[in-house]
């Protein structure tokens, strides 16, 4: 897709960190780290969002996101990861091409600590499910 930075990091128009890649998957370091080893992992396939994915296109995602995710675990000898995708701009997605960010983690490194959790009010865990019911395909 013409403008994307990630599309123009696919086409190599853009230098990358690469850490893997193959026909349907591009991996590489993220050049904003929250922690040493950060990485995305994208879809060659121009994708916005992991809803407008096309589910053969999400699934090579996928289905490479676990050994990536180990293999950045290893090497950075790191106690955990995280795997986050931010999904509009509401959510924090700044780049409109779907990626996952792949976030080592050592124990006590207070990276992504707060979780503002809350409890559903009496009731409302129902509603809130049964509108979401409604709305799957």
């Amino acid at each position: 897709m013409d403008g994307c930075v990630f599309c123009r990091m696919v086409a190599g128009e853009i230098p990358v960190t690469k850490i893997y890649e193959d026909e349907a998957v591009l991996a590489f370091l993220d050049i904003a780290p929250i922690s040493d080893g950060h990485a995305l992992v994208i879809p060659k396939q121009h994708c916005t969002q992991i809803h407008d994915c096309a589910p053969d296109v999400l699934a090579d995602v996928v289905w490479r996101l676990g050994e990536i995710a180990e293999a950045v675990m290893t090497a950075m000898e790191s106690d955990g990861y995280n795997v986050l995708s931010n999904n509009g701009s509401a959510a924090g997605q700044v780049v409109d091409h779907l990626h996952f960010h792949v976030i080592p983690r050592k124990t006590g490194d207070g990276v992504l600590t707060q979780w503002p959790s809350y409890r559903y009010k009496a009731g409302q865990i129902e509603k809130f499910a049964g509108k979401i019911r409604e709305n799957l395909k």
